[in-house]
This record gives structure tokens, sequence and C-alpha cells, in this order.
């Protein structure tokens, strides 16, 4: 992974009152980078007095990619070309800034979890998300009205703080059913499916291959050749009270409409409709189906080769020893 710091070349789109509403980063420079993103790096660096800069002249950016260069002479009047520089990770300070670390999170720069995305939230505006890009709330009722006198389509897909992932970034080998759910900040490795019922918030996603048909939560990441069932939830950090970062392991599935409340081990299978939080009462059998006592799920946290059921006579919640593996479809995840 690279290192700060980091300069992003910008397309912002300016409201009518002049406010930045969202940022593409097209290009990232590094200066711990390789040769090319640590010259581009150096360039861009020298052209700042400060960590947000407007630029007038395309020309001043040295960029050697012709096509780039035509698209970015070519702006609209709304879009405003700025280069935002971070040069350590701390609490989020702009608009700007907050766009520039969700990029880096779904272009794979930074794993979920390891940037500073304290003040996130009381950056990023509230805006309608439309075909016609981001609008202020406070000009929605005015551009449904020009759009209708216009006969011109004004689609709203969404009243968010955070837009789609694919309006910026398209994630190579990756499969996506509904890309309405999927959050500009979610980090989804090569051959991850996410079905229609499946759902990754940012700052979260799958380190490996894997099948989504159930939630990813903020902060929450999925191991390699796991399987989150239909309709099956992971518990995050953002209401609630939890103040643990929930994971799944490798070679793990979370059966449908199953719930998680604690970090779940490698080769795991939590069935299908049981929600398993940290205080769950679970008696814990050996490999013979000798109890070894009940524990609350929090003290298994973490720990490999665990079959989570509830018993069907008694109720009680039970991990055994995990005699399954799990394996994922190969043909499904050969995202080509």
């Amino acid at each position: 992974m690279n290192k700060m710091p980091l300069i992003g070349l910008g397309l912002a789109t300016i409201g009518a009152s002049g406010k930045t509403l969202d940022v593409f980063f097209p290009l990232i420079a590094f200066a711990g980078g390789d040769l090319e993103s640590s010259n581009l790096y150096n360039s861009w660096n020298q052209l700042m007095d400060d960590n947000i800069l407007e630029i007038q002249d395309v020309e001043a950016l040295n960029i050697e990619d012709k096509t780039t260069l035509s698209a970015l002479q070519s702006l609209n009047s709304n879009i405003k070309l700025i280069l935002c520089r971070i040069q350590e990770d701390i609490t989020i300070q702009s608009i700007e800034e907050a766009y520039l670390k969700l990029h880096l999170i779904s272009y794979k720069f930074f794993q979920p979890n390891t940037l500073n995305l304290d003040n996130l939230f009381n950056t990023l505006p509230n805006v309608a998300w439309t075909n016609n890009g981001p609008i202020e709330l406070e000009s929605i009722n005015h551009s449904i009205l020009e759009s209708k006198r216009a006969h011109r389509s004004l689609e709203i897909k969404s009243i968010d703080k955070f837009p789609r992932l694919t309006d910026y970034i398209v994630p190579p080998g990756v499969r996506i059913a509904d890309t309405s759910r999927v959050r500009l900040g979610a980090y989804l490795s090569e051959g991850t499916t996410v079905m229609h019922e499946g759902f990754v918030n940012f700052n979260a996603g799958t380190l490996g291959a894997a099948m989504i048909e159930g939630r990813i939560s903020a902060g929450v990441i999925v191991g390699k050749n796991s399987d989150l069932g239909g309709g099956s939830s992971t518990m995050g950090t953002l209401s609630g009270g939890n103040k643990v970062k929930i994971s799944v392991g490798e070679n793990s599935l979370l059966g449908a409409n199953a719930g998680l409340g604690i970090p779940l081990g490698n080769n795991c299978i939590v069935e299908a409709g049981l929600y398993l939080t940290g205080g769950s009462k679970v008696e814990v059998f050996d490999r013979d189906m000798v109890s070894q006592g009940v524990v609350k799920a929090d003290q298994l946290s973490n720990q490999d080769n665990l079959l989570f059921i509830r018993n069907s006579l008694s109720g009680a919640v039970e991990a055994r020893i995990n005699l399954k593996s799990v394996e994922l479809n190969d043909a499904l995840h050969k995202n080509q």
C-alpha cells in the first residue's frame, strides 16, 4: 500500500450556491509511489501553497496522456478542476479531502479501517443524486420545475451524503447486480460478486473473491472465499453503541438471514437465521461433542473452525467444531 503524502487531481461539482457538492478523482499521485507517480506528485506539489488549489491552466499539470488532457480542457462551467493534497492522515478538514479518502479506499490503495475518517459525516453535504449529477437540496425544486418545462428527464436516484461507487469507480473483476447498493468508499477485491440484496457500505468490503448476498456495514471486512448469504447482516459501528470492528475470516459462511456481532474466524459457519451478538450465551463443544461450558459469544471472537447453530430442541446456541469447508463456485466469480 502507498503511504502519505499524496495529491489527487479532482473534478469538483459546484452547486448554484457556489458550494462544492462532490469531487471525482481520476488521478492520484504519491510521493512514495513509482517513478511516474512520484514525478507527478513533485510537479503538482510545486504548484501548491495550500492543500487545495484550483487549477486554471491545465497545461501546468504536466499530464502526458493526451486523452485525459483533452477531457480536462473541455469541462462544463459548473465543474472546477482542483488539486487536493493530504500530507498526513488526520481528521478530515474539507469536502475535497473527504472525497479523496473515499476514492483511496475504493481504488484499493488503502484497506478499510486504515484511514482517519473522523468528521466525515459532518463534512459531506446531503445532496440529491440525479442522472444529471448532484444537485443541492435548496435547488432541487427549481431543477424539477426546469426539467418539466423543458421536457427533460430528471431522475432523483437518492438523497444522501454518499453517492454510489460506480458513478466514480468501476473496480476490475467485480460483478454488482444493483449498483445503488454499493457506496463510494467500498473496497471490492477482484472476484467479488455482489448480488441484488447485497450491500456494501463505505470503509468496508472484501479482501478477496467473495459472494455478497447480505449486508457489509461500515468498517466490516470479509476475507477471501467467504459467503454472506441472502439477507444476512453484519453489525456496524456507526450507530447502536457497538464499538467492536466486525470481520468475517476466510472460507467462512454467514447463512441466509443470519446476523453477526463478533469478529468471525477462518473456516466458520453461522447457521441460517441465527443472529450472533457479542452477549449471546453459547455452549461450546469439543470435537467429541463433549460440552466445555457456556461462554459469551465475544469470547469466541476470531477463533477458527467453528460452527454456530441453534439447537432445534432446546433453542440454545451452540458452537461446535466445523468439519466442513466453505467453497465458492469458481464460475460465479470469474468476473471477466
